[in-house]
């Protein structure tokens, strides 16, 4: 009977153990539209470019395989990652008895209450304590770790994807930068040849003060632009310099804005894809279930756990006499759980579950800002496109009119005013141009970015194809 008893206290105990208190994580519904707005290359295939090597400029990719490999930001969200895998097995660990050990020595006369002689103390003995944890407190705990290492792991999925599109971004913003400040030095140039002509012809009487005043001035204009673009080129470098790790320096170009060709369009995917391919979306996803699994450990620390406790050992009054003494052995149970704490446990399950609720709606949010940078991504290369076109013959037509200007001042066909206003124009022609072709290279990054493109691992990439 004695056995049975204990047989149905075993049963019990393995069982409560096993339960687990709390919701299981559901992976969330949420309705997607069925096609993007602006998407003109529709497919329902599932890509993942390594985006930056479509401009085919080998500077880019050094320069991005530097700064996943050195950048700073990336290296804490590698170390977050070995920190979580770690606290994976912290967690475990508490599932499990621990043993630990105990040697000391003592004499005195007091033992509670003062004793007439003194005493001598000597004991050694291993001690197991175990905490078994009812209702899967320890298994709820392991799901939060587990998907706090999910999390991170994604975080730096995050970081890398924003760190590529910072450095593609700030690359083309360097090339744009020195196509300006070349601009510049060319207009300046320009300019001083003017300047040259409009003196001498200034000192023979054949114009007036007027126009030299003018040629200075817009001579002036020129030179000013040269170190405001100097400037530029120079804080571009740092920020790129930071991003790859270092310390601010020169970063040697080999291309030029104009000459960089724009990728082909591609597929975009279903907006539904974007679930699985941003990293963002799936790291809210991996914080949504591990909140999902604190309600658990909550609703678990409303009832009683059950503590076991043994040693085994010597202990004597005599040192010498301390391995002949026999053994000395100790064990225990006890049952620990809340009576009344003034509903503090109930409110830490309504807590947890509240908590829930924000990071579901903090997923959902991330869902809509991805769905938002796609839409705006692709408005944003639609109508770029146009732009530069209509740049491009601004800037033909003000370069054309500013030289026929010129001509037809030398024929004395013109006023120096004609001549002014068509080498302003040009000047801001040609930046306005190159600024609108630099936005346009910008916004192919950010809509790959916004795609989530590039940075599934080979293992992930491969499995994917697989499932294609």
């Amino acid at each position: 009977m004695k056995k049975i008893f204990a047989l149905l206290i075993l049963a019990t105990i393995i069982y409560l153990s096993g339960c687990k208190l709390g919701p299981d994580f559901q992976k969330p519904d949420y309705n997607n539209p069925e096609t993007f707005r602006f998407d003109s290359v529709q497919t329902d295939t599932t890509i993942n470019l390594y985006w930056w090597k479509l401009f085919n400029d080998p500077v880019l990719d050094t320069l991005i395989e530097t700064a996943l490999r050195e950048n700073k930001d990336v290296l804490v969200a590698a170390a977050r990652i070995e920190s979580a895998r770690a606290n994976i097995g912290y967690t475990i660990a508490d599932q499990y008895p621990t043993f630990s050990y105990s040697v000391g020595a003592g004499t005195g006369n007091y033992a509670g209450i003062k004793q007439p002689n003194s005493s001598n103390n000597f004991y050694a003995y291993p001690e197991l304590n175990w905490e078994i944890g009812f209702w899967g407190k320890y298994r709820r705990l392991n799901e939060v770790a587990q998907a706090d290492l999910l999390a991170s792991e994604y975080g730096k999925r995050t970081i890398q994807m924003s760190l590529i599109s910072s450095v593609a971004s700030a690359y083309f913003d360097l090339l744009s930068n020195k196509e300006k400040l070349l601009v510049s030095e060319r207009t300046l140039a320009s300019r001083d040849s003017g300047l040259l002509i409009i003196e001498a012809r200034y000192k023979w009487g054949i114009v007036a003060e007027i126009d030299l005043n003018q040629s200075q001035v817009q001579r002036a204009i020129s030179a000013a632009a040269v170190p405001q673009y100097k400037r530029a080129v120079a804080l571009t470098e740092s920020t790129l310099s930071i991003l790859l790790g270092n310390n601010p320096g020169v970063i040697e170009t080999t291309s030029s804005l104009l000459e960089m060709n724009f990728p082909p369009d591609i597929p975009t995917g279903l907006p539904s894809q974007l679930l699985e391919r941003r990293p963002d979306i799936k790291q809210a996803e991996a914080e949504l279930m591990s909140q999902n699994a604190q309600i658990g450990v909550a609703e678990a620390m409303r009832w009683p756990s059950l503590n076991l406790t043994g040693l085994l050992g010597v202990a004597s009054t005599d040192l010498s006499s301390l391995t002949t003494g026999g053994l000395a052995w100790s064990a225990g149970g006890s049952v620990l759980g809340p009576l009344f704490q003034f509903g503090k446990n109930k409110k830490r399950a309504e807590m947890a579950q509240f908590e829930t609720e924000a990071k579901l709606y903090e997923y959902e949010s991330t869902v809509l800002q991805a769905f938002k940078d796609v839409e705006d991504a692709l408005i944003s290369i639609q109508t770029l496109k146009e732009e530069l076109i209509a740049q491009e013959m601004r800037y033909k037509a003000a370069t054309n009119a500013e030289m026929l200007s010129e001509n037809r001042y030398s024929l004395g066909e013109t006023s120096y005013l004609e001549v002014l206003d068509s080498q302003r124009q040009s000047f801001e022609a040609q930046l306005d141009y190159t600024q609108t072709r630099t936005n346009l290279l910008s916004t192919y990054i950010e809509l790959y970015k916004a795609l989530g493109g590039g940075w599934l691992s080979p293992e992930e990439e491969t499995a994917a194809n697989t499932v294609q």
